[in-house]
């Protein structure tokens, strides 16, 4: 049993900066992938960023490549996602999730998350 707890969601203008973290509870030094998805209204829930249970592998969605940084500390069983330059395109529901498990393939599949937050708003103006 896995527990997610998102934060640090916000308004920010065109340009700005966020820092999302995921607390994780429940599975404390179990091995683990974590992922990020988002989800506009209207819109599918989509892949954003995931990170492999080391820190070894990291996977980005094409249009937040080199603004976005996923990160984890195990030690604290929290993972965190540092958006830069943000753009009003990036306003969405963000979403943490757990895939228990070392080996982490396909990590834009989101049936392949066990477990998954509440999700925090982000709205990026203009």
């Amino acid at each position: 049993q896995v527990q997610l707890v998102e934060s640090g969601g916000g308004l920010v203008q065109a340009g700005g900066s966020l820092r999302l973290s995921c607390a994780a509870s429940g599975r404390t030094f179990s091995s683990y992938a974590m992922g990020w998805f988002r989800q506009a209204p209207g819109k599918e829930r989509e892949f954003v960023a995931g990170i492999s249970w080391t820190g070894g592998s990291t996977y980005y969605t094409d249009s937040v490549t080199g603004r976005f940084t996923i990160s984890r500390d195990n030690a604290k069983n929290t993972g965190n996602l540092q958006m830069n330059s943000l753009k009003p395109e990036d306003t969405a529901v963000y979403y943490c999730a757990v895939r228990l498990g070392t080996y982490y393939s396909q990590p834009s599949d989101r049936y392949r998350y066990q477990y998954w937050g509440q999700g925090t708003q982000v709205t990026v103006s203009s």
